[in-house]
C-alpha cells in the first residue's frame, strides 16, 4: 500500500489545468489583430461588435485585448457584451 498511494497524487491533478488552456484558441486578452486574422475568430468579432474593424481608429487599438479596450469604450462594450464573445470565442478551436 506505501508504493500505491503516492502514485495518483501527482497524475490527477496534472490534466486539470491542462485542459481549458489547451482548448481556447483565443479569449478577451487576445489582441484584437490576432482574433481578427482568423477568419472564425472575425466573424464572432463582427457579430459582437459591427463596424468595428471598419473604424479609421481600427488600426490604432487592434494591438490591444478587447479586455484592455473595454475602460476606453465610454460604455459601448458592456460586460454582457464581452460575456457573449468570450463564450464565442471560446468555441473556436
Amino acid at each position: 500500500a506505501g508504493t500505491d498511494a503516492p502514485a495518483p497524487a501527482p497524475a490527477a491533478p496534472a490534466p486539470v489545468p491542462a485542459a481549458p488552456a489547451a482548448a481556447t484558441k483565443f479569449n478577451l486578452d487576445t489582441p484584437l489583430q490576432d482574433i481578427v486574422a482568423d477568419e472564425k475568430g472575425k466573424a464572432v468579432i463582427e457579430k459582437h461588435f459591427p463596424g468595428m474593424i471598419a473604424l479609421p481608429e481600427y488600426e490604432m487599438f487592434k494591438a490591444i485585448s478587447l479586455s484592455q479596450l473595454q475602460p476606453y469604450s465610454n460604455g459601448k462594450i458592456t460586460d454582457e457584451m464581452l460575456a457573449a464573445t468570450a463564450k464565442d470565442l471560446a468555441e473556436i478551436k
